[in-house]
């Protein structure tokens, strides 16, 4: 009887604590749809952290997640604002995304004070590794990154400089906010992304990440 192989742009790897998939997303709209897909599988109080460089599609995975879940407002590069509430527009968890780019200590993300409403959202924290694992055992790790040979289109983040972050319950755009997603490019299938989704904790134990993989759930 013959072994079925992963496909070339996908591995999984699957045990009681931890499950690993990546997937290779084409554009900006793949990116979106791999972060939908993600949503289907999160629910209150579950925290995702983002890294990866300037430019490589983190928000535009947000933006996938926020548009799945149904909640208010277009997921934007906090900038200035660095948590900003999205209130879901149904029944669904509400979602916080948080831009951790300007902390610097645990000290900083404990100030945040997200403990007090994780509890009924999802949580999304780019630039969250190194800086939030602290707030919570159970989390998914996700890198997006570019494939080798890929061409950078993207715009270059304008940052805040001295402006003192804050957390909103709005979602109305941050007054430095100019760039509304790490990929505002013309989507170009020769630039993919690789994104790797680690899971962690024994909220995910014995949970599939097959259905992030197109053709494989």
């Amino acid at each position: 009887m013959s072994t079925r192989q992963p496909s070339q742009d996908t591995q999984a790897r699957q045990t009681s604590q931890v499950a690993q998939v990546t997937v290779t997303t084409a554009d900006a709209d793949a990116t979106r749809a791999l972060g939908s897909r993600l949503a289907a599988l999160l629910r209150r109080g579950d925290l995702v952290l983002l890294s990866g460089d300037l430019g490589a599609g983190k928000t535009t995975l947000a933006q996938g997640v926020g548009s799945a879940l149904g909640v208010r407002g277009r997921v934007s590069s906090p900038t200035f604002i660095i948590a900003r509430v999205h209130p879901s527009l149904g029944t669904g968890p509400d979602l916080i995304h948080v831009d951790a780019y300007r902390l610097e200590s645990l000290e900083e993300v404990d100030a945040l004070d997200l403990d007090s409403s994780m509890e009924d959202s999802v949580t999304v924290v780019e630039w969250g590794r190194g800086r939030a694992e602290s707030l919570s055992d159970s989390r998914l790790e996700i890198e997006v990154r570019r494939r080798a040979g890929g061409e950078d289109h993207t715009c270059p983040r304008r940052l805040p400089g001295d402006a003192q972050g804050q957390v909103t319950g709005g979602a109305d755009k941050a007054p430095g906010d100019m760039l509304q997603g790490d990929l505002m490019r013309t989507d170009d299938p020769r630039d993919p992304r690789e994104v790797v989704v680690r899971a962690v904790g024994q909220r995910w134990a014995g949970v599939s990440l097959a259905d992030l993989v197109p053709g494989e759930g």
